[in-house]
């Protein structure tokens, strides 16, 4: 039911999200400068910083996209290879007009993609995006003369800056018996560079795996349970007390206990969370396809939980709207506004490692501190034009239940949830369901994949 058949999925997406594709097929040296050329033109002539995770591809696209700013008057500033959520800091750093983060994420080697990032840091919002998206459409980007096209300047630091900006908020880890001893597997991407930098700073043991940034893809890139194998041994074999996985550009962590066993992406914000609410109580944000535990920790906490639309920009927009003091997605993204208002996989160690350092207690026994549940997620590729139709059908078969239209159909059962959606990143439904036992979550994603099927066959 897993299996994807990768031939089936068209090679370009283009969204609200940004633009990605396959190099050598659908994302080409054009394609990308002028969309570099269209944010140019949506943020006027201003600084632009760009930054990209080490895929082989990260250089050409790193030129074509430098060529269509300066052409639009715009100036570049180069701070290599880092994570998205460091490009981020810097916008804010520097009071950038924006940012372009050279990314595909958890998408194959084959890919890369671009990541738009407005002048407060943020990913673009929907209204942004498509003003953006109206302008490389319509092919009227602003055009300068040979004369006043600007300088690239290519920096070094950030990713130094970034360290600095975390240590400077919850600073290094307390005195303990021994240091925590921490497996960290970056996936050979953007985290390579700063993740064992910002453990030893912590005051950690750091073994690292899978950090030399060549482009290389030991694993498949998304942090999930079952790509996590070798971290999984690796915590076993040095008795660690906890292993840290990020995926390629280090805005997603995922965690394994000191049994060497995933906890799920879900229970990284959990966790996270934990510390947090400990330290300063306030709003949370979420998005729908968070696990349940999130909401009986807030209420242990007596805190207010507002949920949103699946996407990192709908959950700051919200953090913002309520003051929330922490925030996130339930892939593994941690959102702490204090340091870096993004997923931040950094920021995501930085405070679970506090939590297990200030508790004195292991992964597993925070864990039993709330229930536990199962989320299990499933994805096919589907048309388009047949996702209305899908999510008609849901609702029909549903409505006894309690729906939430938000961002697809999510349907409240009497023993756990699901939330089908069209992605805002690939061609494909993506199914989440969660409940008490993982039997019950896998037959719940069961029998919505098989109506879900039969709908985009009919």
């Amino acid at each position: 039911m897993t299996l994807i058949d990768m031939r089936a999925i068209p090679t370009l997406k283009i969204s609200i999200s940004g633009v990605r594709g396959v190099i050598g097929q659908s994302l080409t040296p054009t394609l990308l400068t002028r969309f570099a050329q269209a944010f140019g033109t949506h943020t006027g002539s201003g600084t632009i910083v760009i930054g990209r995770d080490p895929r082989t591809s990260g250089e050409m696209v790193k030129h074509a996209v430098i060529a269509g700013i300066l052409s639009s008057g715009s100036r570049v500033v180069d701070i290599g290879v880092c994570p998205v959520p460091t490009v981020q800091l810097q916008v804010r750093h520097r009071r950038a007009h924006g940012g372009i983060a050279i990314t595909a994420s958890h998408n194959p080697a084959e890919w890369n993609a671009l990541k738009f990032i407005g002048s407060g840091g943020l990913f673009l919002d929907a209204g942004q995006a498509r003003e953006m998206l109206d302008i490389y459409h319509q092919g009227e980007y602003t055009k300068v003369s040979g004369a006043e096209i600007r300088t690239v300047e290519e920096t070094e630091g950030a990713i130094d800056l970034h360290i600095k900006a975390i240590l400077d908020v919850v600073g290094p880890l307390p005195k303990m018996q021994r240091p925590l001893r921490v497996v960290l597997d970056s996936c050979n991407g953007a985290g390579s560079l700063v993740g064992p930098k910002l453990l030893e700073a912590l005051g950690a043991e750091v073994i690292p795996i899978n950090v030399t940034p060549d482009g290389s893809f030991p694993r498949p890139a998304e942090p999930l349970a079952e790509n996590l194998g070798d971290l999984c041994a690796a915590v076993r074999q040095h008795h660690a007390d906890i292993g840290f996985a990020q995926d390629m550009d280090a805005d997603r962590l995922a965690i394994v206990s000191e049994q060497g066993l995933p906890i799920g992406e879900d229970y990284t914000l959990v966790l996270a969370t934990l510390y947090v609410l400990g330290r300063e109580p306030g709003p949370v944000v979420a998005n729908l396809s968070t696990t349940s535990a999130l909401e009986d920790l807030t209420k242990q906490f007596g805190c207010p939980l507002f949920l949103t639309k699946i996407g990192e920009v709908n959950v700051t927009d919200k953090m913002q709207q309520q003051n929330a003091v922490i925030g996130g997605e339930g892939n593994g993204g941690v959102i702490y506004p204090r340091i870096n208002f993004a997923r931040d996989s950094l920021v995501g160690m930085a405070l679970v490692l506090h939590l297990l350092a200030e508790s004195g207690k292991t992964v597993t026994q925070l864990l039993e501190s709330f229930p536990r549940y199962s989320i299990v997620k499933e994805k096919l590729v589907c048309p388009s034009q047949r996702i209305p139709a899908v999510l008609r059908m849901l609702r029909r078969e549903f409505g006894k239940f309690p729906v939430d239209t938000r961002d697809g159909i999510k349907v409240t059962l009497p023993d756990g949830w699901f939330l089908v959606r069209g992605s805002n990143t690939e061609p494909i439904i993506r199914i989440t369901a969660e409940a008490k036992s993982e039997v019950h979550a896998k037959e719940i994603v069961a029998g919505i994949y098989k109506q879900v099927t039969g709908c985009i066959d009919a």
